[in-house]
């Protein structure tokens, strides 16, 4: 969600400091109007680490949305370019009926993807229905890539917490969310022309504030919610982080282990890149 402008809070983006001293890319690109996807992400990715690569410059990928960091370290499917007459078509269908409907009409033509997508996903359902209207064929047919790509060394780092210890840290950033301002951030969102089924209020911190207009929640009550979503999704994310291969997992406590584990990484990486410069008489 940190791609979009103006979602500042409920996005937790760096905060101004971090960012004087850091430098960050992809914060902050589109409007919350604009659909940003998987494929975007690793392409506009895929350009960043030939430019700070040729800085001389180490890519640090940070996530965050699991499915595009298992986008951009598997790559892409070879799934068809989209049809913006057909999404717009669903877009209005989904407006009209509500998602659950069209929850069921991709349940009803690709159970698979139906599954691993959930009924929570708009973007997904829209985006898989419209690949079955394109082709005839449902989306999980066409193969995802199994590996590992070759044309970059990963070093793949999880930070895992214990399961009370991450809970308790997501209640209290919630909390910190609320005391910076996120309903006054909401606000101004809304007086910009933003509205409940852009993709950039579709995130958790956003979607929940329109729960409440419908009358549905007090704001004890959507703070409540958010933090029941934040955790549910921290949950899926570990599990779908676990299922990435060659992951090195640390507690964010372990410092040390951390850094040693990346020099050795950089070591080897200088090491070899020495050899691959040699001539082939030599070597």
């Amino acid at each position: 969600m940190q791609v979009y402008r103006y979602l500042d809070i409920g996005a937790a983006k760096p905060s101004r400091q971090t960012l004087e001293r850091i430098k960050y890319h992809l914060i902050g690109l589109v409007e919350p109007s604009f659909q940003f996807n998987a494929g975007m992400f690793v392409h506009h990715t895929e350009d960043l680490i030939r430019e700070i690569s040729g800085r001389r410059k180490l890519p640090v990928i940070v996530g965050g949305t699991a499915f595009y960091l298992r986008s951009f370290i598997f790559g892409l499917p070879a799934s068809p370019p989209g049809d913006l007459e057909i999404r717009e078509e669903l877009k209005r269908l989904h407006i009209e009926k509500g998602n659950l409907f069209i929850y069921n009409k991709l349940q009803e033509v690709d159970v698979r993807s139906a599954e691993k997508i959930g009924a929570a996903d708009t973007y997904r359902i829209i985006r898989a229905l419209e690949v079955f209207r394109v082709t005839g064929k449902p989306l999980s047919s066409f193969q995802v890539p199994g590996t590992v790509r070759k044309d970059y060394n990963f070093l793949l780092i999880g930070l895992n917490r214990e399961r009370e210890e991450l809970y308790k840290r997501i209640d209290s950033r919630v909390d910190r969310m609320f005391e910076r301002g996120l309903v006054k951030e909401i606000v101004s969102l809304m007086e910009r022309g933003c509205k409940w089924d852009d993709p950039g209020m579709q995130g958790i911190g956003y979607r929940e504030f329109f729960e409440m207009q419908k009358g549905c929640l007090s704001i004890g009550g959507l703070r409540e919610l958010i933090k029941r979503n934040s955790r549910r999704y921290a949950k899926r994310q570990l599990t779908f982080l676990r299922s990435l291969p060659e992951v090195l997992w640390f507690d964010p406590g372990q410092i040390t282990a951390i850094r040693e584990t990346i020099s050795r990484f950089l070591d080897k990486q200088v090491h070899k890149s020495l050899l691959d410069s040699l001539p082939p008489s030599f070597a």
